[in-house]
């Protein structure tokens, strides 16, 4: 049975939830600071620009919806790990499996294998009627399992063959076949001698009990819900010292002299000392004489002011006493 492709929040939420709390930060920091930087250091004047642009951070709200997304997918792996846990500690016979659907029966043994020191990766690619359910990673080695809830018939040889030309097409080490009741002759003559195990219904539930008297070992510091709060802070955290060690002040719009520009100083010429005033009416006429003349400039400066004087006697009218 063909099922469709696994989406990208689907496969980040199979991850481990660490994962998703991870790349979340990680596409963050990438679309909020890796794009202008990247595009900032090239001498292209297009590109250049685009990394200013990204440096103002106007890429910044898809980086949050990137963080956003994974952080839900972590979530999500965060939940459906305890759900998996609860899942198999309230297990009690036979009966309780058979009351699952497939698709719980398929999380039970993963759990189950789980708890055995497998990495488990729920591949979403078998189905109610067969196929790969689980790919399990150990020692450098990998297994294929397939999981049978078959309530009302044995597994018979076809599904092992099945099960046994996957293995060699995918070079595993091994097979496992889960099924909730029991094998036909033929499949267990099949089986001998390959690398194929065959565990029924029996012997899950007798593994099931066996983990739930450990179950103690089996909650790690990773199925706290303070150990998901904690990530997502200290990822904040990180978040918030980059943009703080980004952020430049904007420029002052009044640059002072003294950051800016050396100190102009005005030179004043030094002041003419005025001649002594005449007693005239016309004030406007009187010429001064300035510090640095020679001789020939005092001689002219004399001859004009004695003009200047002849003229204003000529020309003033004598003001009468009282």
């Amino acid at each position: 049975m063909a099922k469709r492709k696994q989406s990208r929040f689907e496969a980040v939420a199979s991850m481990p939830w660490p994962m998703g709390i991870v790349l979340g930060l990680i596409a963050y920091i990438a679309i909020r600071h890796g794009i202008g930087w990247y595009f900032g250091a090239t001498t292209n004047p297009y590109t250049s620009g685009l990394g200013k642009l990204a440096a103002t951070g106007i890429y910044a709200p898809l980086g949050w919806i990137l963080l956003a997304g994974c952080w839900i997918a972590a979530l999500a792996s965060f939940i459906g790990r305890r759900s998996r846990r609860h899942l198999l500690d309230k297990q009690t016979d036979i009966d309780s499996l058979r009351q699952m659907s497939w698709r719980q029966f398929e999380l039970l043994a993963g759990e189950a294998f789980r708890r055995q020191g497998y990495t488990v990766e729920e591949t979403g690619l078998g189905g109610a009627d067969g196929g790969i359910d689980l790919i399990l990673h150990r020692n450098g080695q990998t297994i294929l399992v397939q999981c049978k809830q078959w309530k009302n018939w044995q597994v018979g040889v076809k599904v092992v063959r099945e099960m046994y030309g996957l293995l060699m097409h995918h070079q595993a080490a091994a097979v496992k076949i889960v099924a909730l009741g029991d094998y036909t002759s033929d499949a267990r003559r099949f089986a001998q001698g390959k690398p194929i195990e065959l565990i029924h219904g029996g012997e899950l539930i007798s593994t099931v009990r066996s983990l739930q008297t450990s179950k103690a070992r089996a909650a790690g510091p990773l199925d706290s819900p303070l150990a998901l709060g904690g990530s997502m802070l200290a990822s904040l955290l990180v978040i918030g010292t980059l943009a703080s060690g980004t952020a430049v002040a904007p420029p002052s719009a009044t640059p002072s002299p003294t950051a800016t520009q050396p100190a102009t100083v005005r030179l004043q010429a030094p002041m003419s000392r005025p001649a002594p005033a005449t007693p005239s009416a016309h004030p406007q006429a009187t010429i001064y004489m300035s510090d640095s003349q020679d001789a020939a400039q005092l001689r002219e400066w004399k001859k004009q002011n004695a003009e200047s004087m002849k003229i204003l006697e000529k020309t003033t009218k004598e003001v009468p006493l009282r």
